[in-house]
C-alpha cells in the first residue's frame, strides 16, 4: 500500500530540513546527524517539532538558537504543509501544518476498509508458540492471558506484512502424561468397585472422574482384560484425546486459531532428539560427568551447564525442548517468538545457549514472558471458582465475564508486567469499563449512520463530499488519530507490543465520545453533514479494525 497520509508529510518535512541544512552550508547531506521529527505532547507547541538544530551543535560549531534560524531561513514551507515554523527553547523547531493534509486519511480509510493499516508484505516468516499448557487439565488464567497476548501479537505481525504460524506445542511424553494415564486407570478400577490408589503425582480432579465413569459405562470391565502395557497406552490416548479436546474447545470459545498444534512425542518417533544429541557431540558441546551427559551452556552466557542426560538414562526437560527448537530453526522462519509462564523467565539462557551451541541465531528467538493475573470482585483476591470451589479456569472467567473483556484486558497491559483483573469493572456497563467505552464509541456511530438513512441522508461518495467543511479541533484530532493507525500497528509489531493497540482504540474512542458531546453529526447544513459522516465512517472502520486485532468485537448496537 502506498504511504498514508502522515508518513508523505513526515517525509517531505525531513527532506526539507535535510535541503535547509545543506542550503545554509551547515553540513553536507551525507554528514547530517540523525534527528527526532515528532509530534509535541503539548499541543501550544504546534503540529510537529525537531530537535535538528541541537544535533547539528558539534558539526556545525554553532548555538543551535543561530542553527534554527539558519535552517528556517533555507526552509521551503511549500514543499510541505507548513503554515508556520518557530524556533523555542534551545533550539527546537516547532511547525504548524495546514491540515487540509489531513483529508486524504478518510478516502484511504474508505478505500482499504478492513484492512486500512494493512502493510505490505515484508517477505520474512514468524512462528509464534505460545499457550502450550500440559494436556493433563483445564487451561488457567496465565494460559488465558498468554493467549489473549499471543493471538493478538499473531494478528499484528501478520497485519504489519509478516506470514505469521501459530503453534501450541503439546507435552505429550513426559512423566505428567503418564500419570494422567494412571489417574484415570485408577479411577475407572475404583468405578468397577474395585481398590486403586493414584499414583503419588496423580490427578483428583473431577474430570478424571467424569472420564472413568464415561468408560466404565461405555466399555464395562473389558478394558481389563488387555495386557498392563495395552491398557496403559489405551489409558494415556483416551485422556490426552479428552483433555486435548478440552483445551482446544476453550482455545475455540476464545477465538483463538492454530496452524500446527506439534506433538512432543513425535520428537521421539522421528527420531529428532537423537539427532540433536549427535548434532551436539559433532560439534563438541557435549561431555560426560558422574554419569550423565551435560550441556556446555556457559560458554554461551548460561551461569551453569545444564545435564542432557541424567545418570540413570533418562533424558532432562531440556533434552526434547533442543531438539524442538532445533527443528524450528530447520523450518527457516526469520524468527521464533516464544510466549512463556512468569515460572519459566531462568529458561530463556539456558536455550538460547543450546541453540547457539548447535551453530544457529540467538537472537532469531525471541522469548516473550506473560507475568500472572490476579482476580479481583468485591474488592477482594479471587481464588476459588464459586462453581467448582477450586482454583478458577479460563472457561469460569469466559462463562463469568465473557470473551470480549477478558481479550480486551488482558491485552491492555504489557505482558510483562503484573495485571490484577477487575472483574466487577470488567461486567459493568459504565465509561468506567474501558472495553464497554470504546465498544460503546463503534456502537454511537453506527446509531448515527442509522438515524441518518431513517432521516433520508444518502451518504454520498467521497468524490462529492466537502471534506474541507471539517473544520473543528475535535475533527482534525480526530483526522490525525486516523492517520497513526499505520504507525501505531508497524510499532506493535517492531516492539511485539499489542497493547499498544489497546491504548490506540481508547484514545481514538475518547476522541469521538468528545465529539459526540461537541458537535452535531446531522445539521440542517448538508455539505457539513455529509462531511461529518464520511468522517465518523471512518472512525467507526478504524475502531472495528484494532478491536478484532485484539480479538474482541464490535457491536453494532448497546
Amino acid at each position: 500500500m502506498s504511504q498514508n497520509v502522515l508518513e508523505q508529510v513526515y517525509t517531505t518535512i525531513r527532506e526539507g530540513i535535510a535541503d535547509a541544512v545543506v542550503a545554509a552550508g551547515l553540513a553536507a547531506r551525507e554528514d547530517l546527524p540523525e534527528f527526532v521529527l515528532e509530534v509535541p505532547r503539548d499541543k501550544s507547541h504546534g503540529d510537529l517539532a525537531t530537535n535538528a538544530a541541537m544535533q547539528l551543535t558539534k558539526l556545525a560549531r554553532k548555538n543551535p538558537r543561530q542553527i534554527a534560524e539558519a535552517i528556517l531561513e533555507h526552509l521551503d514551507h511549500n514543499k510541505a504543509s507548513i503554515l508556520s515554523a518557530d524556533i523555542a527553547g534551545p533550539g527546537f523547531i516547532n511547525f504548524r501544518l495546514d491540515r487540509a493534509y489531513l483529508y486524504p486519511v478518510i478516502g484511504q480509510v474508505q478505500l482499504a476498509g478492513e484492512n486500512y493499516g494493512r502493510a505490505e508484505s515484508t517477505g520474512k516468516r514468524v512462528e509464534i508458540e505460545f499457550v502450550s499448557a500440559n494436556p493433563t487439565g483445564n487451561l488457567h488464567l496465565g494460559h488465558a492471558r498468554g493467549a489473549a497476548v499471543g493471538d493478538a501479537l499473531c494478528n499484528v505481525l501478520d497485519f504489519a506484512g509478516n506470514e505469521v504460524t501459530r503453534e501450541y506445542y503439546i507435552n505429550d511424553a513426559g512423566a505428567q502424561v503418564n500419570n494422567l494415564a494412571k489417574s484415570i486407570e485408577a479411577r475407572y478400577r475404583q468405578q468397577l468397585g474395585q481398590q486403586a490408589e493414584l499414583p503419588e503425582d496423580g490427578y483428583h480432579g473431577e474430570d478424571i472422574i467424569g472420564f472413568a465413569r464415561e468408560l466404565s459405562a461405555e466399555r464395562g470391565d473389558t478394558l481389563l482384560a488387555m495386557t498392563d502395557e495395552e491398557r496403559f497406552a489405551f489409558f494415556k490416548a483416551y485422556g490426552l484425546e479428552r483433555e486435548l479436546g478440552k483445551i482446544k474447545r476453550d482455545l475455540e470459545r476464545f477465538r483463538v486459531p492454530f496452524d500446527l498444534w506439534y506433538s512432543e512425542t513425535s520428537l521421539y518417533e522421528k527420531g529428532l532428539v537423537t539427532q540433536a544429541l549427535d548434532a551436539l557431540r559433532e560439534k563438541g558441546q557435549v561431555y560426560e560427568e558422574e554419569g550423565a551427559t551435560w550441556l556446555n551452556t556457559t560458554a554461551y552466557g548460561d551461569d551453569k551447564n545444564r545435564v542432557l542426560i541424567k545418570n540413570d538414562g533418562s533424558y532432562t526437560y531440556l533434552t526434547p525442548d533442543v531438539a524442538y527448537h532445533r527443528d524450528k530453526y530447520g523450518r527457516g522462519y526469520d524468527t521464533m517468538i516464544n510466549i512463556w509462564g512468569a515460572d519459566h523467565h531462568g529458561y530463556i539462557p539456558r536455550m538460547k545457549a543450546a541453540m547457539e551451541a548447535l551453530g544457529n541465531d540467538p537472537n532469531k528467538l525471541v522469548v516473550l514472558i506473560a507475568q500472572m493475573v490476579s482476580l479481583f470482585q468485591n474488592g477482594e483476591k479471587v481464588k476459588m471458582s464459586k462453581r467448582t470451589g477450586k482454583a478458577v479456569t479460563m472457561e469460569d472467567l469466559m462463562d463469568e465475564v465473557g470473551v470480549d473483556a477478558i481479550r480486551y484486558f488482558f491485552t491492555m497491559r504489557s505482558m510483562d508486567s503484573h495485571l490484577d483483573f477487575d472483574m466487577d469493572l470488567a461486567v459493568s456497563t459504565s465509561n468506567e469499563n474501558p472495553v464497554y467505552y470504546v465498544q460503546y464509541a463503534h456502537a454511537r456511530i453506527c446509531s448515527i449512520l442509522r438515524q441518518a438513512q431513517e432521516q433520508g441522508v444518502a451518504l454520498l461518495s467521497l468524490d462529492q463530499v466537502e471534506l474541507p467543511r471539517l473544520t473543528s479541533e475535535h475533527e482534525y484530532d480526530l483526522m490525525l488519530k486516523l492517520a497513526e493507525f499505520p504507525q501505531e500497528i508497524r510499532q506493535s509489531a517492531e516492539q511485539h507490543a499489542p497493547h499498544r493497540l489497546v491504548r490506540y482504540v481508547y484514545e481514538l474512542a475518547s476522541q469521538l465520545h468528545s465529539y459526540y458531546r461537541a458537535e452535531r453529526a446531522i445539521t440542517e447544513d448538508a455539505a457539513q453533514t455529509q462531511a461529518r459522516l464520511a468522517l465518523l465512517d471512518a472512525v467507526r472502520t478504524v475502531i472495528a479494525n484494532t478491536l478484532r486485532l485484539i480479538g474482541v468485537s464490535a457491536p453494532d448496537r448497546m
